[in-house]
């Protein structure tokens, strides 16, 4: 897919496919995007972006069809009104996080129309998407994988072909379990740092040297001052937002009960983030539960 007249068709246009969506705009690609927020297309004609008013329109004529959606049922209906539209052959590339069981059964939907699916969702948070520097865990055909790649190229820094169709769901559901785990400790040694009186750029500069090192402190730092860049800096606005991980963490689970995996600090941690949820922090980003821990 690397033809400068190759049509891409991106559906859902937030604050990670938005971003994902105008990368490809602005290397050369023809993008026809669709969104339900207003907002949102605006902010995409603005990036150079071809917008429609359904995913009928979107989608037609188009080379392949990329998909960032909040839940499984929503990509399911969007790649099932689009199947009945794009010629047979048209990839579908869905960079959502959903359950592996809504991946496969898509992907049997699409193999029945004669389409190629593949599961690509991401890690990076906004801040990969708008810089172009998001890390690919992808699910599917190997030739499939590969017709994709440039596309990931655009969009990202890492692509990693997981395994089957399901592979790259299961890749993200086990990541972003990792993640609540080291952002919970993460803000329970800073909040001990703060109360044996060590200073969060002390903090920062020994652990992130040493063997505590992790994106969680890093790039994502929970107090402001030692990554500016970082949501503490801005009234933790998200990066990631809680109630995104409130989800992942819900699919992680499903994916305990279902295998019979023990995972003790993962049950704690999606406890933790949906009782932040619950108490109003939805919006915020998941960093911000270390507020929770100095009560």
């Amino acid at each position: 897919m690397t033809d400068a007249n190759t049509t891409i068709a991106f559906i859902g246009l937030g604050n990670m496919g938005g971003p994902m969506a105008a990368n490809l705009a602005a290397s050369g690609y023809s993008v026809h995007g669709f969104d339900v927020g207003a907002e949102a297309l605006a902010t995409a004609r603005e990036a150079g972006i071809s917008t429609f008013d359904s995913v009928a329109d979107a989608v037609d004529g188009a080379d392949a069809v990329i998909s960032m959606l909040p839940n499984g049922a929503l990509v399911d209906a969007v790649v099932t009104e689009a199947l009945a539209v794009v010629k047979r052959g048209t990839a579908f590339i869905d960079c959502s996080t959903i359950s592996v069981d809504d991946a496969k059964a898509i992907h049997a939907k699409a193999a029945e129309a004669g389409s190629p699916f593949i599961d690509a969702p991401v890690s990076g948070g906004v801040a990969g998407a708008a810089a172009g520097t998001l890390a690919f865990m992808v699910g599917g055909d190997g030739s499939d994988v590969a017709r994709a790649t440039p596309l990931f190229d655009v969009m990202g820094r890492a692509v990693t072909h997981c395994g089957p169709v399901g592979a790259g769901q299961a890749a993200k559901v086990c990541n972003n379990m990792v993640l609540a785990i080291q952002q919970l400790a993460i803000g329970e040694a800073m909040v001990l740092g703060e109360k044996l009186g060590l200073s969060a750029e002390s903090f920062h500069s020994v652990v992130s040297n040493s063997t505590g090192a992790c994106w969680a402190l890093t790039v994502n730092c929970p107090v402001a001052g030692p990554v500016p860049t970082s949501p503490a800096n801005h009234g933790f606005k998200p990066g990631f937002a809680t109630a995104l991980m409130v989800k992942d963490l819900g699919l992680a689970m499903g994916a305990l009960d279902s295998t019979g995996a023990a995972a003790p600090l993962g049950r704690t941690a999606a406890e933790k983030f949906r009782e932040f949820a619950d108490a109003g922090n939805a919006h915020l980003d998941f960093s911000a539960i270390i507020d929770t821990l100095r009560d």
